[in-house]
């Protein structure tokens, strides 16, 4: 990997086969998250969801953190995206159709995305949260309308740069065909992390037309070519409390766990305790023709 210097902020690491060029970045700089370049998650599968919330995220220092945070006696977490699915746009009132016909097409308008992008070198500076085991972290990429086609290729595809489920360990890989029958998998790895001065990580993803080649501190870890995602994608910096799947279907396994949970983990129990995801930077590369 080569160092492109970044004036007054940690450098980035990039594939040596290439130039490159900077096209899209937040450093997180000053004391409020950039709203031009951030939304939040806060729906799941077309509805509002209680684990997810827009609390919880703090600038400060030149990172974002994003913290477990507290809301009527349950831990819930932020998730920040570029962008946002086109199933997470059913209306939660109905009352906006144009025809009348609520009940047939419960539609909101869809949002323009903040930042969406084809291709490129995708980088993120890391600290992880200090229980992985109830708290969860990640930076993915993901397609407006992963799992609307046939074809992978053609409606988009999950790219997990990184993936934090348990302490000392990523994962990383393309989730593909949606999130029903048709889920495919292609390059999921996981894999012990090295130790790191700060225990500050890198985590990259050389997106190129004829495959990804993901990267963990400067050492590829992973690669793969089914189904290449060749439509714009939107960036996630994401949190989530273990087991909250298993409140949304009644019966779901944990998420990243074994068993089921009859009692949701998210509920407090005992003092509530703070946990951050903490990112120094995400940016975006181009290669140079």
């Amino acid at each position: 990997m080569k160092k492109f210097e970044i004036e007054n902020h940690a450098p980035s690491f990039l594939p040596e086969d290439s130039q490159w060029k900077l096209i899209w970045a937040d450093e997180f700089d000053g004391t409020e998250l950039d709203r031009t370049k951030w939304d939040f998650r806060l729906q799941f599968w077309g509805e509002r969801f209680d684990a997810y919330t827009d609390q919880g995220v703090v600038v400060k220092d030149g990172c974002v953190e994003l913290h477990r945070t507290e809301l009527d006696g349950k831990y819930v977490s932020p998730q920040l995206q570029t962008g946002a699915n086109s199933f997470d746009h059913l209306s939660a009132e109905r009352g906006n159709n144009p025809w009348g016909q609520d009940g047939i097409w419960p539609l909101e308008p869809l949002k323009e995305p903040k930042f969406v992008h084809r291709f490129g070198y995708y980088e993120c500076r890391c600290k992880f949260q200090k229980d992985p085991e109830t708290m969860w972290a990640a930076f993915w990429t993901q397609s407006p309308t992963i799992g609307g086609r046939f074809e992978p290729e053609w409606c988009g595809v999950e790219s997990d740069i990184m993936e934090h489920f348990h302490k000392g360990k990523a994962s990383t890989g393309n989730i593909m065909g949606g999130y029903g029958q048709q889920y495919q998998k292609d390059g999921r790895v996981r894999y012990e992390l090295k130790e790191t001065e700060g225990d500050w990580h890198y985590f990259g993803m050389d997106w190129r037309p004829d495959g990804y080649v993901f990267y963990c501190d400067g050492e590829e870890v992973s690669r793969c070519n089914a189904h290449v995602s060749q439509v714009p994608q939107f960036i996630l910096l994401t949190t989530e409390v273990q087991g909250y799947r298993s409140v949304k279907s009644g019966k779901m396994k944990m998420h990243g766990g074994d068993g089921e949970a009859d009692t949701p983990p998210f509920v407090i129990k005992g003092d509530f305790v703070d946990d951050a995801f903490i990112v120094d930077f995400v940016r975006v590369f181009d290669r140079v023709e």
